[in-house]
C-alpha cells in the first residue's frame, strides 16, 4: 500500500492540462492544427488515431520536447510554452525501454532521482515503493538482460513513478511486447493509473488498448498538411463507439471496422436503398432523411450488426443477398466479407460452419442499429 505521506504529496499536485487552439507546423507542413483539448485532472486519456495525425507530436509538447508553433499549453494553472522539460513536472515512459544494461533494476529506478540530488534515504524509499508497486521487489538486483520484455517495461514505469510526477505521458510503450504479454499488460496500467491518481496522457495507434484504457479517448486524424483539425471526436469509448461522429471515427473505432456503403435516400424521404436490399431508416433520422431524399447518404453498420441470415428475421432486420468473398476463423466467430454487387460488407457469424468462398450467401442487417453520414461532409446525420 502507498505511504499515507506519498498519497498527501500526490493529492496536491492537481494537474488539468489544456491545448488552447494550438499548431505545430515543421516548415509549411502542420502536423497539429487549432488543437483545443482539456485533459482533466487525474484523468487516463488516450490519444489514439493512425500514423502521421499528430498525437505522438501533442504528447512531445505536454513534454517540452516541442515546441509550440501556435497557441497555448497549460499544465495546471501555468501556461508553459516556454518552460523546460525539467521544469514542467511530468514524466515520460517511451516506446523503448531505454534501460542502462550495465546498472541493475535498482539502479536504473533510482538514477534519475540522485541526478537531482535527493537524499540516499529518500531515494531508497522511492524506488522500494515503486518496486512493490510494480511487484518488481525480488528482482532489484538483476541486470536488464535477466528481465524478460515485460519486466523491463515494469522497470522504465518504475523511472517515471519514483519522480512522482504531476503528470505520466506514455508513447505506446507495449507496442514491443507480445500479444498475451500487451493484454496482461493493459490490465495492470489500468490498475496502476486508479492507484497513483496520477494525470495520464497515453498515446497508441491501437484503439482495442484506446477502449480498454481510457477514460475518455481523442480520435485524431492526420490534418493532410494544411490546416484541417486533427480531432474529430473526444469521449467515453462508448459513446464515441456507440455514437461516431463521422465517418473517419466510424472507420477507425472498432475491430473489424464498421462498413460504410453509399445508399440512395428513397423519393418518400423514409427508405434506403442499398447494392441489393432496401429498407425502412429508423424513425430517429426522420427529420435529416427528408431533407434528403433522392440523394446519396453514408450507411454504416457494425459487423456484429450483420448476421446470417435466419429462417424468422428479427424485427427491424433487412435482408440482402451477396456472395462470401473471404471467411476467417476467429474462434468463436466466423468474419465473413460478403461481396453485394460492387460493395463490400462484413459480418461476424456463429462459428457453426466455414462459408465456402464464392457461395451465395444471404445477410439480415440490423436497420434499428444502423449509422447515418452525409455523403459530401461525412458528418454523422442529426438524430431525435
Amino acid at each position: 500500500m502507498l505511504d499515507a505521506d506519498v498519497r498527501s504529496a500526490r493529492a496536491e499536485k492537481m494537474a488539468r492540462i489544456h491545448f488552447a487552439n494550438v499548431s505545430k507546423h515543421f516548415g509549411s507542413t502542420a502536423v497539429i492544427s487549432r488543437l483545443e483539448l482539456e485533459v482533466r485532472d487525474r484523468e487516463f486519456m488516450v490519444l489514439v488515431g493512425p500514423s502521421g495525425c499528430g498525437k505522438t507530436t501533442a504528447l512531445r509538447m505536454i513534454a517540452g520536447l516541442e515546441e509550440i508553433s501556435d497557441g497555448e499549453l497549460r499544465i495546471g494553472e501555468r501556461v508553459v510554452n516556454d518552460v523546460a522539460p525539467k521544469d514542467r513536472d511530468v514524466a515520460m515512459v517511451f516506446q523503448s525501454y531505454a534501460l542502462y544494461p550495465h546498472m541493475s533494476v535498482y539502479e536504473n529506478i533510482a538514477f534519475g532521482l540522485r541526478i537531482r540530488g535527493l537524499a540516499p534515504g529518500e531515494v531508497d524509499a522511492r524506488v522500494r515503493e515503486a518496486a512493490n508497486v510494480l511487484g518488481l521487489a525480488n528482482l532489484l538486483e538483476r541486470k536488464p538482460k535477466a528481465l524478460s520484455g515485460g519486466q523491463r517495461q515494469r522497470v522504465a514505469l518504475g523511472r517515471a513513478i519514483v519522480r512522482q510526477p504531476a503528470v505520466f505521458l506514455f508513447d505506446e510503450p507495449l507496442s514491443n511486447l507480445d500479444a498475451e504479454l500487451r493484454v496482461q499488460m493493459r490490465a495492470e496500467l489500468a490498475r496502476l493509473q486508479q492507484k497513483l491518481a496520477t494525470t495520464t496522457v497515453y498515446v497508441t495507434h491501437d484503439q482495442v488498448e484506446a477502449m480498454t484504457l481510457g477514460h475518455r479517448i481523442a480520435v485524431l486524424a492526420p490534418t493532410g498538411g494544411d490546416d484541417r483539425p486533427n480531432l474529430q471526436q473526444i469521449g467515453a469509448p462508448l459513446e464515441v463507439y456507440h455514437r461516431p461522429r463521422n465517418a473517419f471515427v466510424a472507420r477507425f473505432i472498432g475491430n473489424p471496422p464498421m462498413n460504410l456503403l453509399e445508399v440512395r435516400v428513397a423519393a418518400d424521404g423514409r427508405h434506403l436503398e442499398g447494392p441489393g436490399f432496401r429498407g425502412a431508416a429508423p424513425a430517429r433520422f426522420a427529420a435529416g432523411l427528408a431533407a434528403r431524399a433522392g440523394r446519396g447518404v453514408l450507411l454504416g453498420i457494425r459487423p456484429e450488426d450483420v448476421a446470417e441470415a435466419a429462417a424468422d428475421p428479427p424485427p427491424g432486420s433487412v435482408r440482402a443477398r451477396g456472395t462470401v468473398d473471404i471467411a476467417e476463423t476467429v474462434g468463436a466467430e466466423v468474419i465473413v466479407h460478403a461481396r453485394l454487387g460492387e460493395r463490400r460488407l462484413i459480418a461476424r457469424f456463429k462459428a457453426q460452419r466455414l462459408p465456402r468462398l464464392g457461395e451465395p450467401v444471404e445477410l439480415d442487417l440490423d436497420f434499428d442499429a444502423i449509422h447515418l453520414f452525409d455523403a459530401e461532409s461525412e458528418l454523422r446525420l442529426e438524430e431525435h
